[in-house]
């Protein structure tokens, strides 16, 4: 299943920004709009790769699907950063 929002915080020792959910199911409607760019990018791709466009499709929809999950939390001399993706 594909990721369908991202927590991004951010904390520095003077300012606190409250944790903001960004919708990522919004962004299919640029794909749409892009994706007959996309789809001679991706062809280019299994051109140059010498492989499959089904394969290469594949291989992007399992890394869009694995992104879920994915929580990264940084923190450096007092300032702190959130990204996670739900």
């Amino acid at each position: 299943m594909i990721p369908n929002f991202a927590v991004v915080g951010v904390e520095t020792p003077c300012w606190r920004m409250p944790r903001i959910w960004f919708p990522l199911f919004l962004l299919w409607v640029p794909v749409v709009l892009l994706s007959p760019v996309i789809f001679l990018v991706l062809v280019a791709m299994a051109v140059a790769s010498r492989t499959t466009i089904w394969r290469l499709i594949g291989l992007f929809w399992n890394i869009l699907s694995g992104l879920r999950g994915t929580d990264v939390r940084v923190r450096s001399e007092g300032n702190h950063v959130l990204v996670r993706i739900v």
